[in-house]
Formats: C-alpha cells, sequence, structure tokens
C-alpha cells in the first residue's frame, strides 16, 4: 500500500512538472515567434497596423494553436475545444476583469465594434457548425474560410476607409519592445519560438491529461479550465501591460484578436486535420457561456461605458463562479 502510494505520489509531481515546464515552454516560443515575426515584417515593409492585426492577434493565440491541434491529433478532442471555449471565457471574463482592476477601462467604441460584432458572430457560427454534435472537415474549412474574410474586411476597411480600429491595431504592434534588429536574429527568434511551442506543446499535454487521469477529472474540464488559462497567458500579459500603461482600447482589442483567432483559426485547423466531437456538457453550457461573455463586452462596447474597477470585480466573481461549476455541477 505504501508502495502504490509513493508511486503515485512520484506520477504526480511528474505530471505537475510536465505541466510546468511545458507552460514555461509555451510561454517563451509565443513571446519569441512573436517577436520574430514582427522584425521580419518590418524588414519587408509590412505595415504596422497588419503587423498588429495579423502577427499579434495570431501570435498570442499561438500556444492555444500548438494545443489544440496536437491535442486533436492525438486523439484528444475534449481538450482541443474545450482549450479553445475556455480561453474565449476566461479572457473576458478573467483577463477583461483583471484589467478593469489595474485601471478602469474607457474605450472607444468605434475603434472596436467591427471586432466585437466579430466576435459574437464567430460565436453563433460555431453553435451552429456544433449543432450536429461535432466538428467535420467542411465545418473547419468553413471556419477558416470566416476567418480569411474578417482578415480582409478589416485590412481593405482599415487601409482604404481610415476606419478608427486602424490606429489601434498600429498600437498593438507597438506593444511589445526589445524586437531584434537584424534578419539573422528575428529568423532564430522566429524558429526558436515555433520549437518551443511544439515541444513545450507535447509536455504541456502530457502533464495536463496525467493531472486529470489523477484526480478523476474529465479532460473536457481540464481542457476548459486548466489548460485554457495557461495558454492564455501570453494575452494576459500584453492586455495588463497596457492596462498598465493607460492603453485601454489596446488591452481590449488583443482580447477581441485572439478570441476571433480562437474560433475561427485553431479550431478550424484542427477540424480540419481531425474531425472533432464535441462533448454533451460544452453543447449544453460552455458555449452558452461564451456566447453570454461575447454579447456582454459588444453590449459595453456597444453603449460606450465605462468598465470600473467594481464591474471588473464583478467579471472575475463570474469566471470563479464558472470554474466552481465546471468541477462541482458539470465535472462528471
Amino acid at each position: 500500500m505504501e508502495e502504490y502510494e509513493t508511486l503515485t505520489s512520484t506520477s504526480m509531481t511528474l505530471n505537475i512538472s510536465y505541466f510546468c515546464i511545458g507552460l514555461v515552454l509555451l510561454i517563451a516560443g509565443g513571446e519569441a515567434l512573436i517577436r520574430g515575426a514582427l522584425a521580419s515584417a518590418q524588414r519587408l515593409g509590412v505595415s504596422p497596423l497588419l503587423s498588429g492585426l495579423v502577427i499579434v492577434g495570431f501570435g498570442t493565440s499561438a500556444p492555444e494553436l500548438v494545443v489544440s491541434v496536437n491535442a486533436a491529433v492525438d486523439g484528444q478532442p475534449d481538450i482541443a475545444v474545450g482549450n479553445v471555449l475556455g480561453s474565449n471565457i476566461g479572457n473576458i471574463l478573467l483577463i477583461l476583469g483583471l484589467c478593469a482592476l489595474i485601471t478602469p477601462l474607457t474605450v472607444s467604441p468605434l475603434a472596436l465594434q467591427r471586432d466585437a460584432v466579430t466576435v459574437v458572430g464567430a460565436s453563433v457560427l460555431f453553435l451552429v457548425l456544433a449543432g450536429g454534435s461535432a466538428l467535420g472537415r467542411l465545418d473547419g474549412a468553413l471556419l477558416i474560410g470566416a476567418l480569411i474574410a474578417y482578415l480582409g474586411w478589416a485590412y481593405w476597411s482599415e487601409r482604404f476607409r481610415s476606419a478608427p480600429s486602424g490606429e489601434l491595431h498600429k498600437a498593438e504592434s507597438e506593444e511589445l519592445t526589445a524586437i531584434p534588429k537584424s534578419a539573422r536574429s528575428a529568423a532564430v527568434s522566429s524558429l526558436l519560438g515555433l520549437l518551443l511551442l511544439i515541444g513545450g506543446s507535447q509536455v504541456f499535454l502530457l502533464g495536463s491529461t496525467g493531472i486529470a487521469q489523477h484526480f478523476g477529472v474529465p479532460e473536457a474540464v481540464i481542457g476548459l479550465t486548466l489548460v485554457a488559462v495557461g495558454t492564455s497567458l501570453p494575452e494576459l500579459s500584453i492586455s495588463v501591460i497596457s492596462a498598465i500603461r493607460r492603453h485601454a482600447d489596446v488591452a481590449v482589442g488583443n482580447i477581441l484578436g485572439s478570441n476571433i483567432f480562437n474560433l475561427l483559426g485553431i479550431l478550424g485547423v484542427s477540424a480540419l486535420l481531425q474531425p472533432l466531437p464535441i462533448s454533451p456538457r460544452m453543447l449544453q453550457f460552455d458555449q452558452w457561456v461564451m456566447l453570454v461573455t461575447s454579447a456582454f463586452l459588444l453590449l459595453f462596447l456597444y453603449t460606450g461605458r465605462r468598465l470600473s474597477r467594481a464591474e471588473g470585480g464583478v467579471l472575475l466573481v463570474c469566471y470563479v463562479a464558472y470554474v466552481w461549476l465546471s468541477f462541482s455541477v458539470f465535472g462528471g
């Protein structure tokens, strides 16, 4: 009996170590990839507008991408889908709540309305496609097509119509400092970031699934909470830094961009590679939480209200309640 308990304790320690090491590798890889890509974009003459829209938005979602793709390929659809839904919920309730606690958020509605509408539209599209209890390859292609259409619409409106969100996306690309100067440094940073992301995702998933098995927690719950929060740390760091600098538009815009890439890009690529069955609890609970939180953010932006510290605290309480419900009520 004592020998079994010792083995169990050792196994748990290893799983926690894998989880932490994988998380560090994911964060470091995401940072290196973004900085390398931004440096390369600057050398190629890519506008700050496009860099902020695509590179920063996609780069902060890189950990979610590699984790969900690996989970899908490895036959862990609950983690692949749960990671995206949980990240989108956490981005709004957890990260936006923390930013509002740091400084009350007053944003320019016009600069963010298009992206907020896209987040709600993407959430509705997911609900429609997931209605058959799975995302197939055709669904994945539709999601990626929607992402391409959004990027084209965004670039056209900002490049040729001087949309107010253009300055926001330029600011997003300027939030990061210490960008490599030489072409070699940029290439090394990008390649290193990619390798760290791939290796980190494997170690991270190993630890996550091990922890889930140890406590008898369904993979869906782990994907929606532990994995989702871990892969959302790049969004957290950029949004918190922006809030500290009183750049509320950038903080909120980063969250919106990440949620769009998560739903349309990550789920699209994952479903193209491997059809993803959707667990009943996600269909009954989590997808609706995601839709409600997205609609709340849209309402906040359209009314032009100031998100106070008290309201930020309410968002954090809502996230704690969501996590509690995930484990205690819907954990089975």
